[in-house]
């Protein structure tokens, strides 16, 4: 089992910046994928970013390339997403989550573990 625990959302005003942190725990971690998705009001889960625990891959989505950008501490066990110019559409319920996968795939349903969630919100 591994267990998440994310923090770090709140309100912030467009073109600000924000990080999301995720606690993990349990299982050897380094043989994870961890990744961050989002899911707005009446839209589907997707993919933000994701990154081996090794550090030696990572993967962003386009709609956030060159503006979030995800890393870890394996001594903290914690994994972050650093949110730069954020945009409106950037409001949703962000979340992470743990593939025990080899490479860092963008689909919800390959992934074994999800944190609660915590809230973005940009205001224009």
């Amino acid at each position: 089992q591994v267990q998440l625990v994310e923090s770090g959302g709140g309100l912030v005003q467009a073109g600000g910046s924000l990080t999301l942190s995720c606690a993990a725990s349990g299982r050897t971690l380094s043989r994870f994928v961890m990744g961050w998705f989002r899911q707005a009001p009446g839209k589907e889960r997707e993919f933000v970013a994701g990154i081996k625990w090794s550090g030696t891959m990572t993967l962003y989505a386009d709609s956030v390339k060159g503006r979030f950008t995800i890393f870890r501490d394996t001594g903290k066990s914690t994994v972050y997403l650093q949110m730069n110019s954020v945009k409106f559409e950037d409001t949703a319920v962000y979340y992470c989550a743990a593939d025990s996968s080899v490479f860092v795939r963008p689909y919800v349903s390959v992934y074994d573990y999800w944190g609660q969630g915590t809230q973005v919100t940009v205001s224009s």
